[in-house]
């Protein structure tokens, strides 16, 4: 279902090749003609009813009974989760908390879909799809799945990177196949079939992910009847720059310098050649620079970001830095206070704000306030790189603040993203009372 979603990357066709050939091909393949794939009840492709029965989940503890999108949130069929290993922000759709079609109104959920992408979709950003779920009773009419198609025009797939489709079934690639003359290669080459969740974990990170736990525990049966090798230790390095807690970093610096190099040098090279930059931390970098600057920083080497031509690296790099940290910069500490920060007063935000932040560790505490420096530069250019206040809480919000038992849920995001956003706004005001 959610692979359709985004399967429509026509125009990149059009502005690429001839148009009357694209338009061709899309003769010769009517979608409206088209039918679901034939099931086959012997295949693992739609398990039964009794294997994988709708999950049901409690509903979000910020969402209100009036939200006119109450029915759909409740069931967190979409969440976001944070970034992926490349600074991108990630969308998951699970097929298994999608209930029987006639209890299901999937206008609306189209609806809320897109909403859920509007906030996210000026930005680079990736799409999981977890298919293990989807029967023979919650899977939508193909007419249903052509209106997505429809719906989905360019401003939503310009801008997506990656659609990771989670234990893939001969089902869901043969949808893909009927697909097939309307997708540009462009497109096609953005959708990674996963097996198993351990190879999705070299994309992005699962414990901060929103997986179902019936996905975890088909997920389970796999590896165990694939016998996959669990992935090994990597040893930290002597130089190790990621992953490492900010006071061991300190620590273990030559010149005891409190803000972590990778920090300080991203900073650096941002202000000398992004504040202009429209979409500043909104794009993604190159796969293969990030990694490699990402290992000249674990191994002691030099890195010199004006070799590589690219701010947007520089950008990714700061944001994987920050999400790297072993516990969030604001502290799994002030997690709940964080989330709930919404109910207090306009007039003692600030104040609040400031007792929040007064009891940071020392480390946190510099390198937030670096942070934030920083970001409030930006935010005043913004009128060329376009990042205001709301725009750069958006993108930073899950890179400060994250849950330590739970991935982040779409209903924890927003309030975290309300949060950083008003760090930014009442930043004076905030350190003065300090």
């Amino acid at each position: 279902m959610a692979t359709a979603d985004l399967l429509v990357d026509l125009q990149d066709d059009l502005a690429t090749d001839d148009a009357s050939n694209t338009l061709g091909k899309l003769k010769l393949s009517p979608l409206d003609e088209k039918s679901w794939p034939a099931e086959n009840d012997n295949d693992e492709d739609l398990k039964s009813d009794k294997e994988c029965s709708p999950e049901i989940v409690e509903p979000p503890p910020n969402l209100k009974w009036d939200d006119p999108f109450y029915d759909i949130a409740r069931r967190q069929i979409v969440e976001v989760a944070g970034d992926d290993n490349f600074g991108r922000k990630v969308i998951v759709f699970s097929a298994c908390r999608m209930p029987p079609s006639h209890q299901l109104d999937h206008t609306k959920l189209l609806q809320y879909l897109k909403i859920t992408l509007d906030k996210y979709v000026e930005s680079d950003y990736s799409v999981v799809y977890f298919h293990y779920g989807l029967t023979g009773q919650n899977k939508p009419s193909f007419g249903w799945l052509l209106e997505a198609y429809r719906e989905f025009d360019r401003k939503y797939k310009k801008n997506i990177k990656a659609l990771y489709i989670v234990h893939p079934t001969k089902f869901i690639k043969a949808i893909l196949v009927l697909f097939k003359p309307i997708i540009s290669m462009k497109f096609g080459r953005k959708v990674l079939y996963m097996n198993h969740l351990g190879e999705l974990e070299q994309f992005l990170k699962c414990e901060r992910m929103v997986i179902p736990p019936c996905v975890k525990k088909y997920d389970d049966t796999i590896s165990a009847s694939q016998k996959c090798v669990p992935p090994v230790q990597i040893k930290q390095l002597p130089h190790q720059q990621f992953g490492i807690g900010l006071l061991a970093l300190r620590k273990k610096d030559p010149g005891n310098r409190t803000i972590p190099q990778v920090l300080e040098e991203t900073v650096d090279y941002i202000k000398q050649h992004g504040l202009n930059k429209e979409g500043i931390f909104r794009r993604s970098a190159n796969v293969c620079f990030v990694r490699e600057v990402l290992d000249k920083y674990n191994n002691g080497i030099p890195v010199d970001y004006a070799v590589y031509g690219d701010v947007h690296l520089a950008a990714v790099m700061l944001k994987t830095f920050l999400r790297e940290l072993p516990e969030p910069l604001l502290t799994y500490e002030l997690y709940d206070q964080v989330v709930s920060f919404g109910g207090v007063p306009k007039n003692k935000q600030a104040e609040t704000m400031a007792q929040m932040i007064q009891t940071l560790p020392t480390d946190n505490y510099t390198v937030l306030q670096y942070l934030l420096i920083f970001l409030h530069t930006v935010a005043d250019n913004s009128e060329l790189n376009k990042m205001t206040p709301s725009n750069l809480a958006l993108v930073f919000g899950p890179t400060l603040m994250w849950a330590k038992d739970a991935a982040i849920s779409l209903s924890a995001i927003n309030p975290i993203n309300y949060f950083a956003q008003s760090l930014l706004l009442n930043y004076n005001a905030i350190f003065c009372q300090m």
